[in-house]
């Protein structure tokens, strides 16, 4: 079958390798649509140590079921799926628990690290275990089927915080994930939403979906701003979707005392934390890791209108030329927000 291979830090390769064969309790499933997440960009150069090459990447796929395990009897060749990113094991102690994302011997599809190797879905077909596929509705295409994964990461987000309908939310970072967490913010019910992002086209998308200010650090001081839109109190919830020392910084002190801050991005592996801050404030720190049985909600919502993803579809590759768009991407080309390759 033909992949798209990362060679090498910063080099991939269109080629040939051979199709995956299946165990009794998985399926192959062939590709049809699968998204650049942020973090094979960022991965990559391997400065992450989660893309060790060689390594066919990609987690945020859809397509049709080609084969199926002799223990995988529940599903059948020609159904349209999509799956978890996160293979885990299900019989752990926290898969037990319903925390799948937990799991003690998870792996993730298209990451290579020092835990695990586990090729993922730039290619044309991937073997995945039955356990964490989910049936694509009629109503939702193969694109859209592919954003399930980041949908469900930001609708697990959003329910980690103790959101009331009145509560002002900020949202730090307007990405895919940030913008996917205005939308679940939405349909919880969320009260007001104030997005925070560098990058102006982004906040004029986060105010299509849903968010009621956006504010540039460009043009502002962002905390003050936060700080006079809710009369000087400071957002009940804070949703950062960066992870970095700065927009961490930024969250502990635009929340209000007694207030939530979810963390959800973590570009930077550790950030430094002013825990006097945290603690005579009585702030709530809730992380957040992919998701947790969320896709077939996710899928639901998706097939609603409740949660749109096709404004943050910006390009569609092939296998050949994805490695331009991942050039693109991690050039921070002006309104790229989320590319899909079609193996």
């Amino acid at each position: 079958m033909k992949a798209l291979r990362l060679a090498e830090c910063n080099r991939f390769e269109v080629c040939e390798v051979p199709r995956p064969r299946i165990l009794p309790d998985e399926v192959l499933v062939e590709v049809k649509v699968c998204g650049i997440c942020g973090s094979d960009v960022h991965g990559m150069d391997g400065s992450t140590g989660r893309r060790k090459p060689p390594i066919i990447m990609g987690h945020e796929a859809s397509g049709v079921i080609a084969e199926v395990g002799a223990a995988a009897t529940t599903w059948r060749v020609g159904q349209p799926v999509t799956f978890d990113s996160t293979a885990y094991c299900g019989s752990c102690h926290f898969c037990a628990r319903g925390a799948v994302n937990l799991c003690d011997n998870r792996q993730v599809l298209g990451v290579s690290c020092d835990e695990f190797k586990r090729d993922g879905a730039f290619a044309q077909f991937v073997a995945v275990p039955a356990r964490i596929l989910v049936e694509i509705p009629d109503a939702v295409g193969f694109e859209q089927a592919a954003m399930a994964e980041p949908v469900a990461i930001a609708v697990h987000a959003a329910a980690r915080v103790p959101l009331n309908r009145d509560d002002v939310v900020v949202v730090i970072g307007a990405g895919v994930i940030g913008l996917l967490i205005i939308e679940a913010l939405r349909a919880r019910g969320c009260g007001r939403i104030i997005a925070i992002d560098v990058k102006r086209d982004r906040l004029e998308l986060a105010a299509r979906l849903g968010a009621d200010w956006g504010i540039s650090p460009d043009d502002v001081d962002a905390v003050a701003e936060v700080r006079k839109l809710t009369g000087g109190r400071g957002a009940d919830i804070v949703m950062e979707a960066v992870g970095l020392k700065t927009t961490v910084g930024w969250a502990l002190q635009i929340v209000r005392k007694g207030g939530a801050v979810g963390l959800v991005g973590n570009l930077a592996p550790t950030v430094e934390l002013p825990l006097q801050t945290v603690v005579t404030r009585e702030l709530t720190l809730l992380g957040s890791c992919a998701s947790s049985g969320e896709y077939g909600r996710c899928l639901d919502l998706i097939a609603r209108g409740i949660i749109q993803v096709d404004p943050l579809i910006s390009g569609l590759a092939t296998l050949e030329d994805a490695a331009d768009w991942f050039e693109r991407l991690r050039a921070g080309e002006e309104r790229l927000i989320k590319v899909l390759v079609r193996p």
